[in-house]
């Protein structure tokens, strides 16, 4: 395989695994510094709940895109990835920058979630046959969610769930 151009079936692959080493990283103390940030606190089975749903819809998608790697599974993908990598990774980028130090998460969302996301949405362009600026527009509005929420946390103190 040409490492340049994954396959859609590798990519499905890549994502419960770094989804998993997202939440190695975030685990130990992203409930203490999300609490820090906002009100109500959160509790760690609210975490482990909402990680563990996260989790199992990673593996739903990754599944589906590996059996059927077309048009529709493709978009889910897009769909799901800009919202729970793509954008989440931008959130904990933004964190970072924001607290002017260390973020829960902030190192696999850097080098996993953005090229892993990056790659994906070039294999759904590339082997869909998608315009690039309908990928685009799916992982964007599918993310909005998840901005949202960052922006929330970071800046205003809240949180959507």
């Amino acid at each position: 395989m040409d490492l340049s151009r994954p396959t859609l079936r590798w990519l499905a692959t890549a994502l419960p695994i770094a989804f998993a080493l997202h939440v190695a990283e975030e685990a130990p103390t992203f409930v203490q510094w999300f609490n820090s940030h906002v009100e109500p606190d959160i509790t760690w089975r609210n975490f482990v709940t909402v990680t563990a749903v996260g989790f199992g819809i990673t593996v739903m998608v990754a599944v589906q895109l590996a059996v059927a790697p077309g048009r529709a599974n493709g978009l889910i993908a897009v769909a799901w990835v800009g919202c729970v990598m793509f954008a989440n990774a931008t959130f904990h980028i933004v964190a970072a920058i924001v607290d002017g130090g260390y973020a829960p998460g902030v190192a696999t969302a850097t080098l996993l979630y953005l090229p892993v996301s990056l790659l994906l949405f070039g294999a759904v362009r590339a082997q869909c046959a998608i315009p690039a600026a309908a990928v685009a527009a799916v992982a964007l509005v599918a993310g909005i969610p998840m901005y949202w929420h960052g922006w929330l946390i970071v800046f205003d103190g809240g949180r959507l769930f």
